[in-house]
Protein backbone atom coordinates (compact mmCIF):
# COMPACT_ATOMS: atom_id res chain seq x y z
CA UNK A 1 0.00 0.00 0.00
CA UNK A 2 1.27 3.37 -0.62
CA UNK A 3 1.48 6.49 1.81
CA UNK A 4 -1.58 7.92 -0.05
CA UNK A 5 -3.32 4.70 0.29
CA UNK A 6 -2.59 3.89 3.95
CA UNK A 7 -4.10 7.81 5.20
CA UNK A 8 -7.03 7.12 3.33
CA UNK A 9 -7.49 3.78 4.90
CA UNK A 10 -6.97 5.56 8.33
CA UNK A 11 -9.76 8.11 6.89
CA UNK A 12 -11.67 5.51 6.43
CA UNK A 13 -11.79 3.89 9.33
CA UNK A 14 -12.46 6.81 11.16
CA UNK A 15 -15.32 7.32 9.68
CA UNK A 16 -16.65 4.21 10.10
CA UNK A 17 -16.40 4.05 13.24
CA UNK A 18 -18.47 7.31 14.45
CA UNK A 19 -20.89 5.30 12.35
CA UNK A 20 -21.46 2.29 13.99
CA UNK A 21 -23.35 3.64 17.02
CA UNK A 22 -25.96 4.61 14.98
CA UNK A 23 -26.51 1.34 13.11
CA UNK A 24 -29.01 -0.88 14.04
CA UNK A 25 -27.93 -4.27 12.36
CA UNK A 26 -24.11 -5.04 12.36
CA UNK A 27 -21.72 -7.91 10.52
CA UNK A 28 -18.44 -8.75 10.40
CA UNK A 29 -18.30 -6.03 7.64
CA UNK A 30 -19.45 -3.51 9.57
CA UNK A 31 -15.93 -3.47 11.53
CA UNK A 32 -13.08 -1.62 10.51
CA UNK A 33 -10.58 -3.92 12.16
CA UNK A 34 -7.44 -2.53 12.99
CA UNK A 35 -5.50 -3.68 9.83
CA UNK A 36 -3.81 -2.65 6.80
CA UNK A 37 -5.74 -5.59 5.21
CA UNK A 38 -9.46 -5.96 6.05
CA UNK A 39 -9.34 -10.05 7.47
CA UNK A 40 -12.46 -12.53 6.64
CA UNK A 41 -11.96 -13.72 9.71
CA UNK A 42 -10.64 -13.97 13.01
CA UNK A 43 -7.87 -16.22 12.22
CA UNK A 44 -6.48 -13.34 9.70
CA UNK A 45 -6.44 -10.92 12.82
CA UNK A 46 -2.49 -11.63 13.85
CA UNK A 47 -0.46 -9.66 16.30
CA UNK A 48 1.80 -8.79 13.36
CA UNK A 49 -1.09 -7.03 11.02
CA UNK A 50 -2.29 -5.29 14.23
CA UNK A 51 1.00 -4.16 14.85
CA UNK A 52 1.78 -2.76 11.84
CA UNK A 53 -1.45 -1.08 11.37
CA UNK A 54 -1.32 0.77 15.11
CA UNK A 55 2.60 1.69 14.70
CA UNK A 56 2.29 3.07 10.97
CA UNK A 57 4.22 6.41 10.81
CA UNK A 58 1.17 7.52 8.68
CA UNK A 59 -1.42 7.82 10.99
CA UNK A 60 -2.85 11.32 11.09
CA UNK A 61 -2.73 13.78 13.53
CA UNK A 62 -0.16 14.27 16.92
CA UNK A 63 -1.19 11.27 18.83
CA UNK A 64 1.60 8.89 20.32
CA UNK A 65 1.76 5.15 19.29
CA UNK A 66 0.98 4.67 23.07
CA UNK A 67 -2.20 6.94 22.89
CA UNK A 68 -3.27 5.60 19.66
CA UNK A 69 -3.38 2.00 21.08
CA UNK A 70 -5.00 3.02 24.66
CA UNK A 71 -7.49 4.51 22.06
CA UNK A 72 -8.06 1.82 20.16
CA UNK A 73 -8.05 -0.07 23.08
CA UNK A 74 -11.19 1.73 24.91
CA UNK A 75 -12.79 0.80 21.35
CA UNK A 76 -12.06 -3.26 20.94
CA UNK A 77 -12.32 -3.88 24.81
CA UNK A 78 -14.58 -6.51 25.46
CA UNK A 79 -16.44 -4.86 28.57
CA UNK A 80 -17.27 -1.81 25.80
CA UNK A 81 -17.62 -3.98 22.80
CA UNK A 82 -19.69 -6.53 23.98
CA UNK A 83 -22.15 -4.04 25.85
CA UNK A 84 -22.59 -1.53 23.33
CA UNK A 85 -22.19 -3.28 19.92
CA UNK A 86 -22.11 -6.86 19.68
CA UNK A 87 -26.02 -6.82 20.39
CA UNK A 88 -26.20 -5.23 17.53
CA UNK A 89 -24.48 -7.68 15.26
CA UNK A 90 -26.56 -10.52 13.42
CA UNK A 91 -26.76 -13.56 15.68
CA UNK A 92 -25.23 -15.64 12.88
CA UNK A 93 -22.41 -13.69 12.82
CA UNK A 94 -22.05 -12.87 16.84
CA UNK A 95 -19.53 -15.39 17.75
CA UNK A 96 -16.87 -15.04 14.84
CA UNK A 97 -17.15 -10.79 15.97
CA UNK A 98 -17.17 -11.63 19.54
CA UNK A 99 -13.75 -13.98 18.59
CA UNK A 100 -12.41 -11.54 16.24
CA UNK A 101 -13.40 -8.18 18.79
CA UNK A 102 -11.06 -10.44 21.65
CA UNK A 103 -8.11 -11.17 18.72
CA UNK A 104 -7.66 -7.37 18.48
CA UNK A 105 -8.03 -6.78 22.38
CA UNK A 106 -5.33 -9.34 23.01
CA UNK A 107 -3.06 -8.23 20.26
CA UNK A 108 -3.73 -4.55 20.93
CA UNK A 109 -2.76 -5.16 24.64
CA UNK A 110 0.31 -7.15 23.44
CA UNK A 111 1.42 -4.20 21.41
CA UNK A 112 1.23 -1.86 24.20
CA UNK A 113 3.71 -4.46 26.64
CA UNK A 114 5.92 -4.62 24.35
CA UNK A 115 6.26 -0.84 23.97
CA UNK A 116 6.21 -0.12 27.51
CA UNK A 117 8.35 -2.93 28.09
CA UNK A 118 10.80 -1.04 25.45
CA UNK A 119 10.45 2.30 27.29
CA UNK A 120 11.28 1.03 30.20
CA UNK A 121 14.67 -0.95 28.60
CA UNK A 122 15.81 2.59 27.04
CA UNK A 123 14.80 1.57 23.59
CA UNK A 124 11.66 3.82 22.84
CA UNK A 125 10.73 7.12 23.73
Amino acid sequence: MSKEDVIKLFDDHERRWARLANMDILGWQSFPWPMLKPPKDPEQITYAEVQAYVLSPHHPGEKTSKERIKDHLRKWHPDRFETKLLPKVREEERETVKEGAGAVARHLNKVLGSLSASAENGLFG
